[in-house]
């Protein structure tokens, strides 16, 4: 029997990302079960015959219990599908956030998932944050993103749901090796999952307090839009602390870039993110170029704003007190 979900979510309003497969549907269950509110999101992308069926399915469990169901249809992504389909589906999700005012998202991942995702930036070398990549609970700007089964197996769940005679639908695309994560799955993590699942739940439980032991060197002073300003408490802690922000704001360090930053104080990674050193205080944000009146710079200048996030901050009529900035966990 799965234990108790989080009982905060039974205070909060939840979306739960839905695709009527093993995982999600376990989670849809236990969360009936234990009389959390919550209404379903489906991305429907067409590419197999049972597509059709999977929604029509959503739609009768949202019916038979008095939930909303939100389905939407994807386009045809002609390359790098994994990517692409992640971000269509999360933007979907995040404009039912802002339009329906949830709280709270709710995300089945479960142990394998964490394993494959292990194994697959350990083979592209990757920080330790990197490699965790799945986290209980992450706060985002305007929501919560919560993964409740991350310390159960695939088999668990589906043990679960076979138990109560829930329905549930087998995506044969998991099996396809044309996608990198399921390469990782059939030759590495299944085999690894089913001889030593529990040693690797605990493992994982260990590497989370490293990583939080490593996060307590740095703190998230203030955050607007995508400015971040980072209080670096030991100034080793600098590579890890941008490591971790980029990784929030979507972007992943290259090995040469952590070297790169390492070395410098003030840079532009990628063309696209602006990164600046001052005092025992760090500056990420997007890397702009705009002209600004002379008094404003002239502003900046006495503020104490580095001369890269400045255009950023005009752009976005965002203002800095570096005396006394917005606190807030760095999570």
């Amino acid at each position: 029997m799965l234990s108790s979900l989080d009982k905060t979510l039974k205070e909060s309003k939840n979306l739960l990302a839905f695709s009527a497969g093993v995982d999600s549907s376990a989670l849809f269950f236990l969360l009936i079960e234990q009389n959390i509110p919550f209404d379903i999101a489906l991305v429907n992308y067409g590419l197999r015959v049972e597509a059709q069926s999977e929604e029509a399915h959503a739609k009768a469990l949202a019916k038979k219990y008095n939930l909303v169901c939100y389905s939407i249809q994807a386009p045809v992504f002609e390359n790098n599908f994994e990517k692409n389909a992640r971000d269509f589906r999360y933007a979907f999700f995040e404009k039912l956030i802002d339009t329906q005012g949830y709280d709270t998202l709710l995300t089945a991942h479960q142990l394998n998932d964490q394993l494959e995702w292990l194994l697959m930036r350990l083979s592209k070398g990757a920080g330790l944050s990197e490699l965790l990549g799945l986290e209980q609970s992450t706060q985002k700007s305007n929501y919560r993103l919560v993964r409740p089964l991350l310390s159960y197996t695939k088999e668990a769940l589906l043990s679960y749901l076979q138990a109560h005679h829930y329905p549930y639908f087998i995506d044969k695309s998991n099996s396809e090796e044309k996608y990198e994560r399921n390469i990782f799955r059939k030759n590495f993590s299944d085999a690894l999952i089913a001889q030593y699942s529990q040693g690797i739940a605990r493992s994982f439980d260990y590497l989370r307090q490293d990583k939080d032991n490593l996060e307590a060197q740095f703190n998230l002073k203030f955050i607007e839009k995508e400015l971040h300003i980072i209080e670096l408490l030991h100034p080793s802690s600098k590579v890890k602390a941008i490591d971790l922000s980029l990784k929030k704001l979507g972007y992943l360090l290259s090995a040469s870039q952590r070297q790169e930053i390492a070395q410098k104080s003030s840079l532009v990674i990628g063309g696209k993110w602006a990164i600046e050193s001052q005092d025992n205080l760090l500056y990420i944000c997007p890397y702009r170029q705009v002209p600004m009146p002379k008094k404003v710079k002239e502003t900046y200048r006495k503020q104490k704003i580095p001369s890269k996030i400045r255009s950023y901050c005009y752009s976005e009529d965002i203002t800095i007190n570096t005396q006394s900035t917005k606190g807030c966990a760095f999570i």
